[in-house]
């Protein structure tokens, strides 16, 4: 698995997304100290979750309330019924790291 830096983790304050741009956008989520990160990118209406409500470990997208859980991207309420694509966060040295961010 490759891994690539994608921020410092000083730079994911709680309760607030972070979106960088690797390859594709992705929202950076700090839940109680631990880093999670899902695509930025809502899977009903194509607006980002960074724009959004993070409540816990929950996200609401802001255009149309649909929910996700940032831990596993499962869509938790409509409109959206497709999951966000997740992906594996690894922490070193004060950093972020991704698994290889593209669409699979």
């Amino acid at each position: 698995m490759e891994w690539r830096e994608v921020c410092r983790v000083d730079e994911v304050h709680p309760g607030v997304p972070h979106r960088v741009v690797v390859d594709v956008p992705v929202a950076l989520y700090n839940v109680d100290g631990e880093i999670f990160a899902t695509a930025d990118t809502c899977t009903h209406g194509q607006s980002s979750l960074c724009d959004g409500y993070l409540d816990g470990d929950v996200i609401e997208c802001a255009w149309h309330m649909a929910k996700f859980s940032v831990r596993t991207g499962k869509a938790l309420s409509l409109p959206a019924v497709e999951p966000l694509c997740s992906y594996p966060v690894r922490i070193a040295d004060g950093k972020v790291f991704l698994a290889d961010p593209r669409p699979r």
